[in-house]
């Protein structure tokens, strides 16, 4: 049974539950679940560490995330495993890009925070320079879908920057932060300084209201992250959420055909829908749509399935395929649950679908589906695929098809998201912003953001006296 980890060493706590394998339904782990005690004894940890763990030079800080990014390489094998045996990830993705990441997030975060200039001012007989202060402990709340490189993508700044964290995963992917746990333990790092603590929602309410808990960072659905901000607002402390959403994909006349529909198969069914950043409204100019249709239709049916987390998620995924259904969708392809005729029937997976003929303020283009799925509609005019992308309550992330220069330029800067990819899709400079407007987050991170965000900065003025004539 997989123990929380507090204080640099395993704590048996808590009653257990289970973790099933999306792929087949069956139970590959069990895990303590934290209580009261639980949560009160991490954040005590991560308190106890934080004041020594703050006066490290940012340079030794560096060294510590370094090495922790060599532990991932020398585990690369046991994280790939985790993380496939938790999530039903393709074992080529995990390899590529989840783990890599992860390696990825402790080095670029380590080279940013030891180089980066302080700020400093010079007026008339003052002097006055800013240095920055860590948080104090930060609670790291992780989503299922792409577990480890989420967790890195927060812990990196969040410790270079002098903070101390409380993690807690999703229940549903507890394996790959277990094995970092190990390697912060084997690393030597300082006990207190990384806390993991396994449960579902309500432990992750325990550990956003606890009193010394001083700020929060949030990846999962807005309706959770709505919740966690009323909490945290008691205490008004900082957050920074990274939320739903229901992305468009505008695809013009002018694109290359061929590279649209591959790079929509592609942001529609990665990890099968089940990233923030998948598109779920694809909107294509009326001269190409029935073309467009009939071949994303054609390739979405080559995709192979790939298993939601969970049966819940299953189910709440196949009742929006019924309510396209209800609603009067015109199914091109998908919308049910594939056989295979082995083990995997016993697993979480649905067909990935392309519906049409919705109006744009039905339930099914409006709500996050989170799943392998996408409704396709016409556009006329560069004007109203603005409006039709920018329609949604939520804003994260957008697509543009085009080869014209003018109109990539022109129509991303009028899109109402946080990220706009032209001609390509989820591609990331971890120096740039991340995160999302409207219902899709608070605050950004990445680069100079994140060490912003797990800092506060505090200036300093000097009057300097003038010296007797």
């Amino acid at each position: 049974m997989l123990t929380h980890f507090i204080g640099g060493g395993p704590v048996a706590a808590g009653l257990g539950f289970p973790v099933h394998d999306p792929v087949t339904g069956t139970v590959v782990r069990h895990v303590h679940e934290a209580d009261p005690e639980v949560v009160d004894r991490a954040v005590r940890a991560a308190r106890e560490a934080s004041r020594d763990w703050a006066a490290m030079p940012v340079g030794e800080r560096a060294g510590w995330m370094r090495r922790l990014a060599e532990g991932i390489e020398e585990r690369f094998d046991d994280l790939v495993a985790a993380e496939v045996a938790d999530t039903g990830n393709p074992l080529d993705q995990t390899r590529t890009l989840d783990v890599p990441r992860g390696i990825a997030n402790f080095r670029a975060f380590a080279e940013m925070a030891a180089q980066r200039p302080e700020d400093a001012f010079h007026l008339s007989g003052t002097f006055s320079y800013t240095v920055r202060r860590p948080l104090g402990v930060v609670a790291a709340i992780i989503p299922w879908n792409l577990p480890f490189l989420l967790m890195t993508w927060k812990l990196a700044p969040a410790l270079v920057s002098g903070n101390t964290v409380v993690v807690k995963p999703s229940e549903h992917t507890p394996g790959s932060a277990a094995i970092f746990a190990e390697i912060c333990a084997a690393a030597g790092l300082p006990p207190g300084v990384v806390n993991i603590i396994f449960g579902h929602g309500p432990a992750g309410q325990l550990l956003v209201e606890h009193p010394d808990v001083n700020a929060v960072t949030f990846t999962g659905s807005t309706r959770t992250g709505s919740a966690i901000m009323r909490t945290a607002a008691q205490r008004v402390k900082p957050i920074s959420f990274e939320l739903g959403g229901k992305n468009a994909g505008l695809v013009f006349e002018d694109c290359d055909l061929d590279r649209a529909v591959e790079g929509t198969v592609r942001s529609v069914f990665t990890n099968g829908g089940q990233v923030c950043l998948c598109t779920e409204r694809v909107y294509v100019q009326r001269s190409i749509f029935e073309e467009f249709c009939a071949r994303l239709a054609a390739r979405a049916q080559e995709v192979e399935p790939q298993p939601m987390i969970s049966a819940a998620h299953r189910d709440k995924v196949l009742s929006y395929y019924a309510l396209a259904r209800s609603e009067g969708a015109k199914v091109l392809t998908g919308g049910g649950v594939p056989v295979f005729g082995d083990h995997r029937d016993g697993g979480y997976f649905v067909e990935p679908t392309v519906v049409a003929g919705l109006s744009e303020w039905s339930r099914f283009n409006r709500e996050e589906i989170f799943g392998p799925v996408c409704h396709v509609a016409p556009f006329d005019s560069e004007a109203e695929a603005i409006d039709l992308a920018n329609s949604s309550e939520y804003g994260l992330a957008a697509t543009v098809w085009t080869d014209g220069l003018d109109r990539a330029h022109r129509v991303a800067q009028r899109l109402e998201a946080g990220l706009v990819w032209i001609n390509t899709w989820y591609v990331r400079d971890l120096r740039t912003p991340f995160g999302g407007a409207k219902l899709s987050g608070i605050g950004r991170e990445g680069g100079t953001r994140s060490l912003d965000f797990y800092s506060e900065p505090t200036t300093i003025t000097i009057k300097l006296e003038q010296p007797d004539a």
